[in-house]
């Protein structure tokens, strides 16, 4: 009897130590195990073991894509010009208005107005009346001359004719030698010494169709300066 207990109390600490020791490992589901992918720790590298060399080409490729971009769209415009040209008054400001607007330059051309104490006209001198004023006016109509202005306000130059006024005295000379041209033999140059208005257009952003066709049409107007300026 007594030997038959000591078996039963052997036996139930052989079932007691196995269940600790391999207790876990009764308990783990195998096929979750197999279903695991292996680690590859071969593979494993740490960042600091990366070369810097990869990263700095990679980054300076990004950086390099970067400032292109940034370069290349305002160089879009690089090659655009900015011009002023001018003086201009009276008729020929009108008819250049009339050319410029043919471009359809929209918000790229303001004018900008000087005003000098004196210039120079070419004029003819004062008429007896308003019938031979009129007369006048006949004959340079057919002689090609539409830039005209007849003085109505009182005193020495009443029913005077301008036909141009200009800020130097070689402008005023110059289109005295077109009067000329066309026959128009009473013309004069003379001083003006009112205050003389005119415009100057400043043209911005011009690209290269635009300002060919602003050169094309100032040479209609030979004795107006258009020059190239930078660009504010």
């Amino acid at each position: 009897m007594i030997r038959w207990l000591l078996g039963l109390l052997f036996i139930a600490n052989v079932l007691f130590f196995s269940v600790m020791y391999w207790g876990s490992g009764l308990t783990v589901d195998v096929d979750a195990l197999k279903a695991q992918a292996p680690l590859n720790a071969d593979k494993i590298r740490l960042l600091s073991e990366i070369p810097s060399s990869v990263v700095s080409a990679d980054v300076l490729l990004a950086s390099s894509v970067v400032a292109q971009s940034s370069v290349l769209a305002p160089n879009k415009k690089a090659n655009n010009q900015c011009m002023e040209w001018g003086e201009f008054s009276g008729g020929g400001l009108e008819k250049v208005k009339a050319e410029l607007a043919k471009l359809n330059l929209g918000n790229r051309m303001a004018q900008r107005t000087l005003e000098h104490e004196s210039g120079f006209w070419v004029y003819i001198a004062p008429l007896k009346s308003s019938v031979e004023v009129q007369r006048k006016i006949e004959q340079l109509k057919q002689r090609g001359v539409t830039d005209y202005f007849v003085v109505q306000e009182s005193g020495e130059w009443l029913n005077a004719i301008s036909l141009g006024v200009f800020r130097t005295e070689e402008a005023a000379q110059k289109y005295l030698m077109v009067m000329r041209d066309k026959s128009v033999i009473s013309a004069k140059v003379g001083a003006r010494k009112s205050k003389l208005k005119s415009t100057v257009f400043e043209l911005k952003d011009l690209d290269a169709v635009l300002s060919a066709g602003v050169r094309e049409v100032s040479k209609q107007f030979p004795d107006n300066v258009l020059k190239v300026v930078d660009c504010n």
